[in-house]
């Protein structure tokens, strides 16, 4: 999608972003919460890029040999011990490990892989799916399309609401149920009586906060990036229409490359900080107060 549209009216930069910040949706939002509406995009990117993630890993656990590596299975097999020797720092529990470690790796990849997603061209998937719509006689400014998933909430509260919940099955396995729900109410002001509805609200606080901050800490980096390489986006297509129009295109190709080069250190640290708070919150979940 170019940043003007002439087919009734000239897109605005305001237009062009907020189209691009819109959602392919199963309905229209109402404007009130409702948990019937899905965002297709996401859960569409999100499934393929799973798929893809998993190939690539089958693809380099069937084609390892004991001689020496070739260069994709050696990469492959150094991010296995990178998630392998921080996942024995933080959980000490072998048996644990045979399940959180394969997890860890499986988030790193996953994340890693819809991070990713923003490197590509601002308008070049957008713009096929307009071709698409066009083809079919629907109105292309309804062609609403995100392709990175992790720069949408649902998407990333959905990734750290799967770690609650692996974090709650530990606590009840390590500790018991019983065991698990005598630290709600004895931690971690004590065990009298007077402090249990305290404690209660602070674990339930606890987890709320860890919870949210995880996913919002993912979703606030790769949202801010896409945001910036819309703004380098229409950097480029207003030289068209401006007098230096010579100096535009090259400041559009050169902050363009050198954001993306960044770009790239920040979808792996992103990745690699959601697996290390995952590790971090399962650990935690092993320990006794």
């Amino acid at each position: 999608m170019s940043a003007e549209h002439t087919t009734e009216h000239v897109m605005t930069a305001g237009d062009y972003i907020g189209h691009h910040l819109t959602h392919l949706q199963n309905k229209p939002m109402a404007g009130v919460i409702d948990f019937s509406v899905f965002n297709l995009d996401s859960i569409f990117w999100s499934v393929l890029i799973g798929l893809v993630g998993i190939f690539i890993l089958y693809r380099a656990a069937n084609a390892a040999t004991s001689g020496v590596p070739g260069r994709f299975q050696a990469a492959v097999e150094m991010l296995i011990e990178l998630v392998d020797s921080q996942s024995r720092g933080i959980i000490h529990n072998a048996q644990s490990r045979k399940i959180v470690s394969p997890l860890a790796l499986t988030v790193f990849v996953w994340i890693f892989l819809m991070n990713a997603m923003d490197l590509l061209p601002v308008d070049l998937l957008p713009v096929i799916w307009e071709a698409y719509y066009e083809s079919q006689g629907l109105d292309a400014h309804q062609a609403y399309m995100r392709v990175v998933p992790s720069a949408d909430l649902s998407t990333t509260l959905g990734l750290s609401s799967s770690v609650l919940l692996v974090c709650i099955f530990y606590n009840i396995k390590i500790k018991g149920l019983g065991g698990w729900i005598h630290e709600l109410f004895t931690a971690p002001f004590g065990a009298h009586p007077l402090l249990w509805p305290i404690n209660f609200v602070m674990q339930l606080i606890e987890f709320a906060a860890k919870t949210v901050s995880h996913g919002m800490r993912l979703f606030g980096n790769m949202y801010a990036g896409e945001l910036v390489f819309m703004l380098i986006a229409l950097m480029g297509s207003a030289a068209a229409f401006t007098l230096p129009g010579i100096l535009l295109p090259i400041g559009h190709i050169l902050v363009g490359s050198v954001w993306a080069i960044f770009h790239i250190l920040i979808i792996t640290l992103q990745a690699f900080i959601f697996m290390m708070l995952t590790l971090v919150y399962v650990g935690q979940a092993h320990d006794a107060h």
